[in-house]
C-alpha cells in the first residue's frame, strides 16, 4: 500500500474499566494493542506510545510527557520518533480490535488516491457477514449513510471546494460513523500538517500539550471524512471503553 508510518496511542487511563491496561486486554486471544499493530504491519516505522512490556520486533516505544497526558501529547511524542523523511502517518488508538489492513488501505487511498489502493478482500467480507448477521442486516442503512457522507465530505473537505478546503490539499482523513461523528483516532495524516498543528496548539498553551483536546489540534486542518462502506465487516473504529464493548468485540471476531 505504499510508504507510511503508524503511531499507536496506548497511554489512556481506562477509568471506566477500573484503570486496567486496556490495550493489553485480549480479544479473540490476542491483545487489542497487538491487533492494531498487526493492522499496520506494513508501516515503517511503527511507534507505540504508552506502557508496553512486550511488543513485536521493530516497534519503537515511547511515552507522552507527562505519562497519561492525553492523546495530543501522545501524538507529539509519537511523531518525534518518526524518521525525518516520513510524510504520512496513521494515528490510531490502541483499543481498536476490529481494525484491519483493508481499512487502513481505504484511508490511504482517500488521502493519496494516485498512490494507494485499498486491497479488495471479498472473502473477508463474506466471512464477517456470516459471523455477524447484524452487520449484514444493517448494511443497506450503512450504505445509504455512506453515500450521504461522501457527498457532505466532498463539499466540505475536498481541495478547491467549500470554505475550509478551497485551494488546499487534504491534511488528513479519518473515518466517520453513521451519525457523521469523526473518529479522529482512526485516521491517516500528513506529518507536516500534524506537526504544524501541534506547534500552533503548543504556542497557544504555553508549550503544554497535556490535556489538550484532539478537536483543538484538528481545528486548523483540512480533514477528509471517510464513511465506512468497507468490506461489509464491523466498523474499524469500534473502540472498547467498557467491559461490554470488549464482549461485543469478542462476538465480532469469533
Amino acid at each position: 500500500m505504499g510508504s507510511y508510518a503508524a503511531v499507536v496511542l496506548a497511554g489512556g487511563a481506562a477509568r471506566r474499566m477500573g484503570g486496567v491496561d486496556k490495550p493489553a486486554l485480549p480479544v479473540g486471544g490476542r491483545s487489542m494493542r497487538d491487533r492494531v499493530l498487526a493492522a499496520v504491519a506494513d508501516a515503517a516505522p511503527r511507534v507505540l506510545v504508552g506502557p508496553a512490556e512486550a511488543v513485536p520486533p521493530g516497534v519503537r516505544v515511547t511515552r507522552e510527557d507527562p505519562p497519561g497526558g492525553g492523546p495530543v501529547a501522545a501524538m507529539a511524542a509519537g511523531l518525534a520518533r518518526l524518521d525525518p523523511d516520513t510524510t504520512l502517518v496513521a494515528v490510531l488508538a490502541a483499543d481498536l480490535p476490529l481494525l484491519t489492513r483493508f481499512a487502513i488501505g481505504e484511508l490511504l487511498a482517500q488521502l493519496t488516491p494516485t498512490e494507494h489502493r485499498a486491497p479488495a478482500d471479498p472473502r473477508a467480507a463474506a466471512d464477517q457477514r456470516a459471523a455477524d448477521p447484524r452487520a449484514a442486516a444493517d448494511q443497506p442503512k450503512a450504505d445509504r449513510a455512506a453515500a450521504d457522507h461522501r457527498e457532505v465530505g466532498a463539499a466540505e473537505s475536498s481541495p478547491g471546494t467549500g470554505p475550509a478546503g478551497r485551494g488546499r490539499l487534504l491534511d488528513g482523513v479519518c473515518f466517520v460513523d453513521a451519525d457523521g461523528r469523526r473518529q479522529s483516532l482512526c485516521g491517516v495524516w500528513r506529518v507536516a500538517a500534524l506537526r504544524a498543528g501541534l506547534d500552533r496548539l503548543a504556542a497557544g498553551r504555553g508549550g503544554d500539550l497535556a490535556g489538550a483536546p484532539v478537536r483543538a489540534l484538528l481545528g486548523g486542518l483540512v480533514v477528509g471524512e471517510v464513511p465506512w462502506g468497507g468490506d461489509g465487516g464491523p466498523p474499524p473504529w469500534f473502540d472498547c471503553d467498557t467491559d461490554e464493548d470488549v464482549r461485543r468485540a469478542e462476538e465480532w471476531v469469533r
